[in-house]
């Protein structure tokens, strides 16, 4: 098309110069010439004289008092991008016709541009498409595989807490009957987090305060020695937040217990509390092996672990309750390789 636009200009010069070059032209053949230079209605041209001068135009666009502005700005534009056809009127006088090409062939030019973004934008949304429906079925399959875990665990709970009542009428040793009993809530408990996967939970106003001393407690009776646990806010304060008890204390256990990985089952974690305007922050620091920059956001991935035994979930299930269920944040807010790591969550009162 571009080629054909040629064409017609060099037609379209060829006509002036018979015309003005001319002067015993017969009506019909004058008639041919003048309807060659007629016809031409969508190829922008500039005639200059020899000199510079404008001479005439056709097809340009323009407000009469804006005339000389707007096509010495077009005639720029054609020298840029064309070589001007010469039109030689006599011996000794010429003109120099420019042109560009019309807004037809400038759309056309445009075409696959947008062909190539509707195939991009295509693939893009069809990619993000497949990765929500392969994500669904992957949260489907999870929870599904949770609620049967709690559904199979409730019916060996319920005996346990029958043969720890026949115990306690059978004057078994009270430590041990309280630590079996303990150990049964604690069943429990995690029966219920699983029920939890998939729906809902319903959000209570606790105290923060109390899910944080009852879970440290618990860790600190399943772990080791050299295992330290520092809480750096007033363990009897009252900071009011709505909460699912049973599924955050599930997030502080699994940081912590990542925490005593991370540093061999010796060192130290500390727990600090604080509140800001309308939110409460909550810092777990501990002494391990620390996380590289890169892997920062991957370790809430599900399957990312650096353990030989584990399914990676940990992670992955404390950012969904905080920041699905609770609408918060939990992210690594420092980490430092040889020296620790510190996690920090953020709710709203």
């Amino acid at each position: 098309m571009a080629v054909e636009e040629r064409n017609k200009v060099e037609l379209w010069a060829k006509a002036i110069e018979q015309i003005s070059g001319t002067n015993d032209l017969g009506s019909e053949y004058l008639n041919f010439l003048m309807e060659v230079t007629s016809k031409n209605t969508t190829i922008p041209i500039i005639v200059v004289n020899a000199d510079g001068t404008l001479n005439s135009d056709a097809n340009i666009t323009y407000n009469e008092a804006r005339k000389e502005e707007v096509l010495q700005k077009e005639l720029k534009k054609m020298k840029d991008r064309v070589v001007p056809i010469k039109i030689e009127l006599s011996e000794n006088e010429y003109q120099l016709l420019y042109y560009r090409e019309s807004s037809i062939l400038r759309n056309l030019r445009l075409y696959p541009l947008v062909q190539l973004f509707v195939i991009v934008i295509f693939i893009v949304v069809a990619y993000f498409a497949f990765n929500a429906t392969n994500q669904a079925e992957q949260n489907q399959v999870w929870v599904g595989m949770s609620k049967e875990t709690a559904h199979q665990l409730g019916t060996p709970i319920s005996s346990l807490m029958a043969w720890i009542e026949l115990l306690k009428l059978k004057n078994v040793d009270e430590n041990l009957v309280k630590e079996l009993e303990q150990d049964t809530k604690r069943l429990e408990r995690i029966t219920e987090r699983f029920s939890k996967i998939g729906s809902k939970p319903e959000l209570l106003r606790v105290n923060i305060v109390e899910v944080l001393n009852s879970s440290v407690d618990y860790l600190k009776r399943r772990s080791s020695d050299k295992v330290i646990f520092e809480t750096s806010y007033d363990e009897k304060a009252y900071v009011e937040t709505p909460l699912n008890a049973a599924l955050f204390s599930w997030v502080i256990e699994n940081i912590c217990k990542n925490a005593i990985d991370a540093m061999g089952n010796n060192g130290t974690i500390t727990l600090k509390l604080k509140e800001k305007d309308n939110q409460v922050y909550i810092d777990i620091s501990d002494t391990g092996v620390g996380v590289a920059k890169s892997h920062f956001k991957t370790i809430f991935q599900p399957g990312y672990s650096t353990k030989k035994r584990g399914w990676g979930l940990g992670l992955s299930l404390a950012k969904r309750i905080v920041e699905i269920y609770h609408s918060g944040k939990i992210f690594i807010k420092s980490s430092e390789l040889g020296k620790g790591t510190t996690f920090r969550i953020v709710l709203n009162k």
